[in-house]
């Protein structure tokens, strides 16, 4: 049987963060379906096309990774894609708390679909999307923290000169 996840989350935009824990995820995972939530409710820099193009640029040559979009809960997102777990990264303790209720509604709604953590690489402790994204705006060096076309992404987005 193939062991599939879900790497559900904004992506705005993918970070060296994110790609470390699918990277990572394929250890123990022989897919995983990274999945961009659409939330109406959030304000995002990239519209989802746009995250989703960038994610299929830097996984293009791996076919075990593939991306898709949903709304509504996980869980059933989680369910109608037949996988069997959904992986998240956590950064530290705050993570935790948020990441530990999630996992247990989904496993109330859910128990055939299991929530896996992986830690976030040391490299990668710092960084979530909202902070580069900040960053960027403000001219800030992002090098290393994100694959460079979403770098230039970035620049493109904010119209900035001598990023």
């Amino acid at each position: 049987m193939e062991r599939l996840a879900i790497y559900p989350g904004s992506f705005d935009p993918v970070t060296n963060g994110h790609i470390d824990i699918i990277e990572r995820g394929l250890g123990i995972f022989d897919k995983i379906i990274v999945a961009i939530l659409i939330n109406p409710s959030k304000q995002s820099l990239f519209t989802v096309e746009e995250r989703l193009d960038m994610l299929r640029e830097y996984f293009k040559d791996n076919p075990r990774v593939s991306m898709d979009s949903f709304d509504g809960l996980t869980v059933n997102f989680a369910k109608l894609k037949n996988a069997q777990a959904i992986l998240r990264g956590m950064r530290g303790i705050s993570d935790f708390e948020y990441e530990f209720q999630l996992a247990l509604m989904n496993r109330r709604l859910e128990r055939d679909v299991q929530s896996v953590f992986l830690m976030t690489g040391l490299r990668w402790f710092f960084t979530s999307s909202s902070i580069i994204k900040e960053a960027a705006r403000f001219n800030g060096d992002i090098s290393g923290m994100v694959p460079e076309f979403v770098e230039a992404r970035l620049k493109e987005k904010y119209h900035t000169k001598n990023f």
